[in-house]
């Protein structure tokens, strides 16, 4: 029997290499195609002899086009994340998202994949009416002179495009919106990492934070988002939409007081501005995913003292 084949765009990235860790522990055939622009070949290093590395631009079709050759599945997770870049370069995030999503359709058309899943964000809920929020929250873009919703806006776009282009051209096509996944080796432009990076080099008791720090998240590992990532593989249903993420709630500071004990480093908060679009609360309602099965395995404690204890750079 013909082993599968599965092409992640953006597979030198945190979420894409652990994706392709977890398929190649399945046993598929796996292709990266990436730019390196946040990723990088270290993340997949120590399977690199196992993936066939196409090194390439989401917004190039040809290039894309070529590497879609005899494929029969894509997980599309190339695009430009960090806080930084949705308020420095809004053009970029833009044209990434939109011009990824059109090339990425349009050549698994073209290679008649039939199979397609699309990483959007929770970003797309903004300042949700419902709290925890479920898949049938309305998306939204509050202001659209504000640089910051060129990524949540850019993940709608993308949204919409893979639903009506599914309706049509694919047999399995789903959504899911990561809620703050971290874990070793992710992108410092994040919470947890950048926290940790700064408490590895924190002089004196004063920690500097956005906000009032009482803003609320839910986190997730890495190993529990893979979890539930593949039992959207296996069981998630066509032209679906599925939350990834965890129940457990935490305000910033108590997240910042929670790494000073596990760095046993005693801290004295500071509280900063939140920039301008952020939201104050955000958790996810996960009843959608356990329905196929998901069980968390780490809480916020247990993933931290893991993503340390694991060589963390």
């Amino acid at each position: 029997m013909k082993k599968k084949t599965f092409l992640i765009t953006g597979g030198t990235g945190f979420i894409g290499s652990n994706i392709c860790k977890l398929l190649i522990k399945k046993k598929y055939n796996v292709k990266i195609f990436d730019n390196n622009f946040r990723g990088s070949p270290k993340k997949i290093k120590n399977f690199k002899n196992k993936v066939k590395f196409i090194r390439g631009d989401i917004r190039n079709k040809k290039s894309l086009n070529l590497a879609l050759k005899n494929t029969d599945a894509v997980i599309h997770l190339a695009y430009v994340n960090g806080t930084k870049y949705f308020y420095s370069n809004p053009i970029l995030v833009l044209d990434v998202a939109i011009k990824g999503i059109i090339n990425v359709v349009e050549c698994c058309i073209k290679n008649k994949i039939k199979e397609l899943y699309l990483a959007s964000s929770s970003e797309v809920y903004q300042t949700p009416e419902r709290v925890p929020t479920n898949e049938n929250e309305s998306l939204k873009i509050p202001d659209i002179f504000n640089p910051r919703y060129s990524y949540g806006g850019g993940k709608i776009l993308s949204e919409l495009v893979g639903i009506h282009y599914g309706k049509k051209y694919f047999k399995k096509l789903i959504i899911f919106r990561p809620h703050n996944v971290y874990g070793a080796n992710m992108g410092n432009e994040h919470v947890v990492p950048e926290f940790i990076k700064r408490f590895k080099s924190l002089k004196g008791k004063n920690f500097k934070i956005q906000g009032t720090g009482n803003e609320i998240r839910s986190f997730i590992y890495v190993d529990d988002f893979i979890k539930a990532f593949n039992l959207i593989l296996n069981r998630g249903k066509h032209l679906n939409v599925y939350n990834i993420g965890t129940s457990e709630k935490i305000k910033i500071k108590d997240l910042a007081y929670k790494l000073s004990k596990i760095f046993k480093k005693k801290i004295l908060i500071k509280r900063g501005t939140l920039t301008k679009g952020s939201t104050k609360i955000r958790t996810p309602d996960i009843k959608k995913i356990k329905k196929l099965g998901f069980i968390p395995e780490f809480n916020l404690e247990k993933g931290l003292k893991k993503t340390l204890g694991s060589n963390y750079i």
